[in-house]
């Protein structure tokens, strides 16, 4: 594709990159990246997408900025506090890049709908804050064949990973990790643990950077790896994951093969 003047001097920074160049440039302002969430993770997620020249960015969140949000979840503002969060997190876009277009999923995700969410976008990235939407987005896009890019944060802890379990080939899936949500109340939500709002900004900067990576092809994917942060200890840590033979969605025996168990 031909860029404009402007369009030059925006993505400079990448052209000059040769794992980039103008022609990965040119390919992430024709990819299509859908996001789970404007909350904590999803901000950083979506500003730096936008900011990178994702072309299409999809949001999917059905909640309204509220106060209590804005200790971490940066994309909104005081003056926006009881707006839905689609709204607010497309007009910052809008204000980073306008090449960008950004496409408001004011929903909440279920598995009615996600199957036609993600059939329009080329990696997922999921900043969900709850095991139920995790475990849906994992399954979905497992037999949607759509590459996932998963985090969590908690207190002062973050995990990430990548999930390619559609191409077979050893990638592993969420559920060969987790195979089960953990029991209601074992695991705290960030409401009842707490989060320190950095480490939002932490993990969802390095979230973006593993769904520019899988959509450009390049570096080494975090498929096959759980990476740990404590960042108290501000250690790193990874975990090398293999594919359970027996997991119920990806192994050789799956029980897993619809949505249908997500919509009891």
């Amino acid at each position: 594709m031909d860029f404009s003047e402007e369009q030059i001097q925006r993505y400079a920074r990448h052209i000059i990159l040769s794992e980039v160049g103008g022609t990965g440039q040119a390919k992430l302002l024709e990819s299509k990246v859908l996001v789970i969430g404007a909350g904590g993770l999803g901000s950083p997620v979506l500003m730096y997408l936008a900011a990178a020249g994702v072309g299409t960015i999809g949001i999917v969140d059905d909640d309204q900025v509220s106060l209590s949000n804005l200790q971490r979840q940066i994309i909104h503002t005081s003056g926006r506090i009881g707006e839905n969060k689609t709204e607010s997190a497309a007009a910052t876009l809008a204000a980073i890049n306008p090449d960008v277009s950004v496409v408001r999923h004011t929903l909440r995700l279920n598995a009615g709908n996600v199957m036609d969410l993600i059939a329009d976008y080329d990696v997922v990235a999921d900043g969900s804050d709850n095991f139920e939407t995790r475990f849906l987005v994992n399954d979905a896009c497992h037999i949607g064949g759509k590459t996932l890019v998963s985090a969590a944060i908690l207190r002062f802890d973050g995990q990430l990973s990548t999930f390619r379990s559609h191409e077979g080939d050893g990638h592993p899936c969420y559920r060969c990790i987790f195979p089960e949500a953990p029991p209601p109340g074992l695991i705290p939500s960030c409401a009842e643990g707490g989060v320190l709002g950095a480490l939002a900004g932490t993990m969802g900067s390095m979230q973006a950077t593993e769904v520019i990576k899988e959509l450009l092809g390049i570096g080494e994917s975090l498929s096959g790896t759980l990476l740990i942060y404590d960042g108290l200890a501000t250690s790193f840590r990874k975990v090398r994951v293999r594919p359970d033979p027996a997991c119920k969605l990806c192994g050789a025996q799956a029980t897993i093969t619809d949505l249908s168990a997500h919509a009891a």
